[in-house]
């Protein structure tokens, strides 16, 4: 299982630290959720706080872009590091063209779903990308409860890639703690992203991790 911590959930004014400290407390990888306040009413970091990042930390970047017009930022994200990007299936560019680009730049490209959105429109795109990104909240706000059906979909998503003969990534981002992540791993799941439970944990991010990883 590979846990990445949402930055979203980390300190504003002191990122670097943060990206620093989650490293060295065992993240696999760091999830960067950027919203644009129209495709979710939310507004958060861009590319540019990402980028400022990357002397702190030589983990896997994953940008997970909760935008209208991805394709329109997709350099940003590019220049400033990010390894995996994925847009949603939901947004207005086209996921083909979206998809082309990041694997052009020698990225991985991903697809990420809304709760509201059926497993079947991953279909025709799964053999094109590297990981789908199973939302189990609505995008947009971090601290929501989990949406139970996160699970049947993760198993749906599982059986489609399985069916594809290829090899994909499905990461839940979204209300994963450890009531649910051993439902997760079995339905499916291989990424997990944790915002509140890592980042706001009592006792730190490393026991955070432990106890996810214990569950796996």
């Amino acid at each position: 299982m590979i846990i990445a911590p949402s930055m979203l959930v980390a300190d504003f004014a002191n990122l670097g630290d943060d990206a620093k400290a989650l490293e060295e407390a065992g993240a696999d990888w760091l999830h960067w959720d950027v919203m644009d306040g129209h495709f979710v009413p939310n507004l958060t970091h861009g590319a540019l706080p990402m980028a400022a990042c990357r002397e702190y930390s030589s983990l896997t970047f994953n940008a997970h872009l909760m935008i209208s017009e991805p394709l329109r930022y997709l350099d940003g994200f590019l220049e400033g590091g990010a390894d995996i990007i994925a847009a949603h299936i939901e947004a207005e560019d086209d996921a083909r063209e979206f998809i082309d680009a990041v694997r052009d730049a020698d990225r991985r490209p991903g697809l990420a779903i809304s709760p509201d959105t059926p497993a079947e429109d991953l279909a025709e795109l799964l053999p094109l990308i590297d990981m789908v990104t199973v939302m189990g909240v609505h995008p947009g706000f971090a601290g929501q409860e989990f949406i139970e059906d996160t699970v049947g979909k993760v198993g749906q998503v599982r059986e489609m890639i399985d069916e594809s003969g290829r090899e994909v990534h499905i990461q839940v981002d979204g209300g994963v703690g450890t009531d649910n992540i051993e439902r997760l791993c079995e339905a499916g799941a291989d990424v997990i992203v944790s915002g509140s439970f890592v980042l706001q944990h009592p006792e730190g991010y490393a026991t955070a991790m432990q106890q996810l990883r214990a569950l796996e």
